[in-house]
């Protein structure tokens, strides 16, 4: 498979995705126990990984996914369609994107382990 990587990533978007591994949410902090260290059926994942000119939470290269969570602020009308327009960037880069919100990965973390395994094991 042939997806894109850190592929056009400036040294501030690393530098921003560094400050953002040392500063995650809780969410993404549960989430990330969960999956690091090829927890999930030998996948592995990185955390704040740059692609392009974005940071994704979560991203599995082999699979061409990424996990987004969410909290509030993604609410925002505003918020909603940039994250849009990000996704419509990344689904065309042949990238599979999920989104979980703060609270499901907090209080269904199986329905959300299923969920990921599901979108791991789906063919894009």
């Amino acid at each position: 498979m042939n997806y894109p990587f850190h592929n056009n990533a400036s040294s501030g978007v690393f530098k921003n995705a560094s400050r953002l591994r040392k500063n995650l949410t809780p969410a993404e902090k549960y989430l990330w126990r969960l999956l690091r260290s090829r927890k999930l059926k030998g996948h592995k994942f990185r955390r704040q990984h740059p692609i392009g000119g974005y940071i994704v939470d979560f991203y599995c290269h082999a699979a061409g996914l990424i996990i987004e969570v969410d909290g509030k602020i993604h609410e925002t009308t505003e918020n909603k369609m940039y994250d849009d327009e990000r996704t419509k960037i990344l689904e065309a880069n042949g990238l599979k994107v999920i989104r979980f919100s703060n609270d499901d990965v907090l209080r269904n973390t199986n329905l959300i382990l299923a969920r990921i395994y599901n979108e791991l094991n789906t063919p894009s």
